[in-house]
């Protein structure tokens, strides 16, 4: 494979602790990178999911502008902040009023901290001395990198290290996952039965009154691949933990707002959480910002006890990150951009399946709204996984920023048991129109095609 670019010595450690090859972005505009090297790179995957809108957004860029000229911040527990309470209020109206709070953060790693601490807090303050510590959550699933989001999630090249310093009180059931798990003989109705018969002796194993609650990315994103529910799973999995009085959360800090072709992916099976997180699109790239969005009966919890939140951050309700999101909400709401990423999800997974459906290493094509996913086998039948030792999903994301391919693809492993598998999403900005999905597909298609001819030589 051709360098990318030359080796950098930066004092900047993100991950790798020698010099790396990563390119650098000098400019974006619209759904392009430029690189330092003249490259410019078609981005299919909005960073990981992130650049809902696309690059230089003007009307963004002046929103942002205009608040850096009236205030940069305040100190969110001693003031409020215009920016802030009216991106609370659109994100609770885009509910239609089924969640009544948002709580602005920053990560989403953040967020899923947040939401740990509030389910917590939520039974202590119905009940002082509450036994409910314990949250479920699957396997295959990713919720973030600090330590509590962490335990919840089951990514096992980002968790194996740090195992012996996670909390004990985290524990794992299987995902809706039909391509991986669904048995032979077995229709989609025993399958959801089956899940939610596991969920219910996972509650009755910990004791069903200890349980605080069950966390579940309603689409599965980067540890499996754009994995879907079954119809009815969200709402069987609801009626285990409202059986038990345990809440239920929903990840969508990936997934949610307009990537699966409803703003909220929850929408789609009707399922209302307890708590909600969002994150990645909701500033679109334009800043670092996440939130929950709470149901009133959380709320109500609260006010039954202490009557506020034992939570607190330095940049929280920032006026910045707020009046970025606020307007690329406000842009996304305008522009109909959730309608056109269900209308241009739809030609996107027919030609994804046109063009990759005979490929022989292809396993499956999955997806929804504009969150594809493409898995790689070696062989179809028995979807047995490729060698790791080949570094397929790592072979695509590099051939794809060479000249001449210049297509970012968001590669990852693991999409069998943690460690085996090997898949690429594509999730471009929701304002991409049909030439642009033609032209992803073209590009990726040509990567695919180089890389395993590579490997027949």
């Amino acid at each position: 494979m051709g360098s990318i670019n030359e080796p950098s010595d930066s004092p900047l450690l993100y991950q790798s602790a020698y010099m790396t090859q990563t390119p650098t972005v000098v400019s974006a505009s619209g759904h392009y990178l430029s690189l330092a090297n003249g490259q410019k790179v078609l981005d299919a995957t909005s960073g990981a999911a992130v650049s809902a809108i696309g690059y230089g957004n003007t009307r963004v860029k002046d929103a942002i502008i205009a608040q850096l000229n009236k205030l940069t911040y305040a100190h969110p527990g001693y003031f409020q902040n215009t920016p802030a309470l009216e991106l609370a209020d659109l994100l609770v109206k885009s509910t239609g009023g089924k969640l009544s709070r948002a709580c602005l953060v920053g990560s989403g790693s953040e967020a899923v901290e947040a939401a740990m601490k509030l389910a917590r807090q939520f039974h202590v303050e119905l009940s002082p001395n509450s036994p409910r510590v314990n949250f479920i959550a699957r396997r295959g699933s990713w919720h973030g990198c600090t330590l509590g989001s962490l335990a919840l999630g089951d990514y096992k090249p980002r968790k194996q290290i740090f195992e012996p310093m996670l909390a004990s009180n985290v524990s794992h059931v299987s995902p809706c996952h039909p391509y991986r798990e669904l048995l032979e003989g077995e229709d989609s109705g025993s399958y959801v039965d089956r899940l939610a018969q596991e969920l219910e002796d996972e509650f009755q194993r910990l004791g069903p009154d200890t349980v605080c609650a069950f966390i579940v990315e309603p689409m599965v994103g980067t540890a499996l691949g754009c994995v879907a529910p079954l119809p009815g799973y969200l709402q069987a999995m609801k009626e285990v933990c409202q059986r038990h009085k345990a809440l239920l959360i929903f990840d969508e800090v990936m997934c949610g707002l307009g990537r699966t072709g409803t703003l909220h992916s929850w929408e789609q099976e009707d399922v209302v959480p307890d708590i909600q997180t969002i994150g990645k699109g909701l500033a679109a790239g334009y800043g670092t910002i996440s939130a929950l969005l709470i149901h009133e009966n959380v709320i109500s919890g609260l006010k039954a006890g202490a009557g506020y939140f034992q939570h607190a951050q330095t940049y929280q309700c920032h006026p910045l990150n707020a009046v970025a999101a606020l307007e690329v909400q406000r842009i996304i709401q305008e522009q109909n951009l959730v309608d056109n990423a269900r209308k241009m999800g739809v030609y996107l997974g027919q030609l994804l399946k046109q063009r990759f459906e005979n490929h022989p290493n292809v396993g499956d094509i999955r997806g929804r709204g504009l969150f594809w996913c493409i898995e790689f086998v070696a062989d179809k039948s028995t979807k047995v996984p490729m060698d790791s030792k080949l570094n397929i999903a790592r072979r695509f994301r590099l051939r794809g920023l060479e000249k001449g391919y210049d297509i970012c693809l968001f590669s990852a492993t693991g999409c069998v048991d943690g460690v085996r598998g090997d898949h690429f999403i594509l999730s471009p900005p929701l304002n991409i129109d049909i030439s642009g999905v033609e032209e992803i597909v073209y590009r990726a298609g040509r990567v695919v095609d180089s890389v395993f001819s590579e490997l027949q030589q």
